[in-house]
């Protein structure tokens, strides 16, 4: 543990913090040479032996483009020295004996013998703090980077609605001699402004949750600066990677709305395999299900089909979604489909909270949302852009639900 021989001023006065240290220590004397250092430092700078640096000047273990400042500055604190905290708001490096080098904190203290003046070095290696400090700055910029889409969606709408006040007022004032045509403009515009308040109120909501769980789990991850709490940070930096998937789900499904409504969205027909796409599908999504969930596929008839497999896919996965989201644990969905000389037909059903006759009239209706999931997470967009991508597709849609007992949705396609 000891330098150079038994110093009495390190066998006496040091011995038992040296044997009981959790950090690096060192002792240097009046000239900058290292005297003592502990078994800790050694392992943290990678030496086998303290022989290796004691007489050694203190800035053999720090690395060399800083040896012209650090000379300058603890020549000035062996001249006035006293216990401190060494480089406030500065960044230190330390260099190992292999020359790689990493980040540390050190403190510097003072003591005097008849023999002379010492000082003590105690040094942290702060290389976990500095990535988990790191790894905050870089959600930080992910959460900029979402706060700018959202912003950039706000105005998009707002734009929108503008434009579209904006046409309804020229309605207006073309057919103000027609009560019935009048009548029907002023719905319009109050359907658009209702459209909007529904959309401020429900962005407003589904936003603040990830962005206050991002939020909160930025600021916890700074807190655990120890090793041994690597778990609890990797749990949280999972929770804000999963807003931030939350969030992006929740704009592309704005931005679909948008595309819909200004008809930029059109079938493109391919050939497709059509059962490798839905048993892909199932597994991919069977990563999200809830404990004990179970997807079980089926297909009868061709594979090959004539088809969009673009928006094919977006409604087997919402509907797949859905039904993992509003069914309890340990439930079976049942995804089935069949391809005849006619048409082809999708098939999805769940055993979960199902759908109340009430509900049921106004299920494909823009930010609509059951009255039995008011608690769980959405938009109330996923069924009407489901809905209208089936009108894209000139298909047909039908469900079966009934509470507590699940529901099951029928898709039927001509077959081209």
């Amino acid at each position: 543990m000891y330098g150079n021989g038994k110093h009495e001023t390190g066998e006496g006065k040091f011995e038992a913090l040296f044997q009981h240290a959790s950090m690096g220590i060192l002792v240097a004397n009046s000239n900058a040479e290292i005297l003592l250092v502990n078994n800790f430092l050694l392992l943290q700078f990678g030496y086998d032996t303290s022989d290796e640096l004691a007489g050694k000047k203190i800035e053999t273990l720090i690395p060399a483009r800083y040896h012209h400042k650090h000379v300058h500055h603890r020549d000035h604190y062996i001249d006035n020295p006293k216990p401190r905290p060494m480089g406030l708001g500065k960044d230190l490096f330390a260099v190992k004996k292999d020359g790689n080098e990493f980040p540390v904190e050190i403190s510097l203290s003072n003591y005097k013998t008849r023999e002379g003046s010492f000082t003590i070095a105690f040094i942290s290696d702060i290389t976990l703090r500095k990535e988990s400090e790191n790894a905050i700055l870089k959600q930080k910029e992910q959460l900029h980077e979402i706060n700018k889409k959202v912003e950039e969606l706000n105005d998009e709408l707002e734009e929108k609605v503008e434009m579209r006040t904006k046409q309804l007022q020229d309605i207006l004032h073309e057919l103000e001699m027609s009560k019935d045509e009048l009548t029907k403009a002023l719905s319009k515009e109050k359907e658009l402004s209702d459209l909007k308040s529904r959309f401020v109120s429900m962005a407003s909501h589904e936003f603040r949750t990830p962005l206050s769980t991002i939020l909160s789990s930025a600021s916890l991850v700074g807190k655990y600066t120890e090793s041994e709490e690597q778990e609890k940070r990797n749990k949280h930096i999972h929770r804000i990677k999963s807003s931030v998937n939350n969030l992006t789900s929740l704009l592309n499904e704005f931005l679909s709305i948008g595309k819909i409504e200004d008809g930029k969205i059109r079938a493109n027909n391919i050939e497709f395999n059509l059962k490798e796409m839905i048993a892909s599908l199932c597994t991919e999504l069977e990563a999200i299900a809830k404990p004990g969930q179970h997807i079980h596929f089926s297909h009868t008839g061709d594979e090959l089909i004539l088809s969009d497999p673009t928006l094919f896919r977006n409604v087997v996965t919402n509907l797949l979604s859905n039904a993992i989201k509003f069914s309890p644990e340990g439930c079976l969905i049942e995804v089935d489909t069949q391809v005849t000389h006619d048409g082809i037909i999708l098939m999805v059903k769940d055993h979960g909270l199902g759908i109340s006759k009430l509900d049921q009239e106004h299920l494909f209706e823009r930010f609509f949302r059951g009255t039995n999931v008011t608690n769980i997470q959405g938009t109330g967009l996923g069924l009407h852009i489901v809905g209208k991508y089936i009108e894209i597709m000139e298909g047909k849609i039908e469900f079966e639900s009934e509470l507590e007992k699940g529901t099951t949705f029928i898709i039927t396609l001509k077959r081209n």
